[in-house]
């Protein structure tokens, strides 16, 4: 049980203000990682999609922020990405990798709802894998269209090559998830406004 004390702490809303500028600090933190692992990319040459390591912070941006948050995160990347910013592989929304960069979008949000970060490891995980089959459908899907291609040649070129990387960035992200708790916690503590 609480003081008083504890409680004026508690609900003081310079407390809860400071809470709602570390969130959109947190947000805009992931949109800019979001945008320099663009630029860290491994051309595969059977594939016109590259190796990123965006997934990753997607993935952790889902639990990490929870699903409002992160939703914000990848939508203003995605917005800057649509003003002609250099944040994108390809530079805008209308190239090859258009449908996994709106993927990136949902996939946060979904893995925001399944999971938090006080959810247990495999929680954590399916949201993840969730969140990455996700990324896959609209992105092969986009692909497909693009390219006239029948379903076959969809999944060898814009699902295949990435599973096993996806997989080991799964992981990383869901310990880096399970790694940082407290931080996570602690952004959205005894504040009502930024609950889930």
């Amino acid at each position: 049980m609480s003081s008083p004390r504890e409680a004026v702490l508690t609900d003081s809303p310079s407390l809860a203000r400071s809470r709602v500028w570390l969130r959109i600090l947190a947000a805009v933190g992931f949109t800019a990682a979001l945008a320099i692992s663009a630029h860290i990319r491994i051309p595969l040459p059977f594939t016109p999609v590259p190796i990123t390591l965006q997934t990753l912070f997607v993935l952790l941006a889902g639990v990490a922020l929870g699903w409002r948050w992160a939703a914000a995160s990848v939508g203003l990347y995605l917005v800057l990405g649509a003003a002609g910013l250099p944040v994108t592989t390809a530079g805008t929304l209308t190239g090859v990798t258009a449908g996994y960069l709106v993927g990136f979008f949902f996939a946060a949000v979904i893995v925001g709802l399944i999971a938090r970060a006080d959810s247990s490891i495999w929680r954590i995980a399916l949201a993840m894998a969730a969140g990455t089959v996700i990324i896959y459908v609209c992105g092969a899907g986009w692909l497909a269209i693009l390219k006239g291609m029948v379903c076959k040649g969809t999944l060898c070129m814009g699902v295949a090559p990435f599973l096993a990387g996806d997989v080991l960035k799964l992981a990383v992200a869901a310990g880096l998830a399970r790694a940082g708790r407290p931080v996570w916690r602690r952004l959205a503590e005894n504040s009502a406004t930024l609950r889930d």
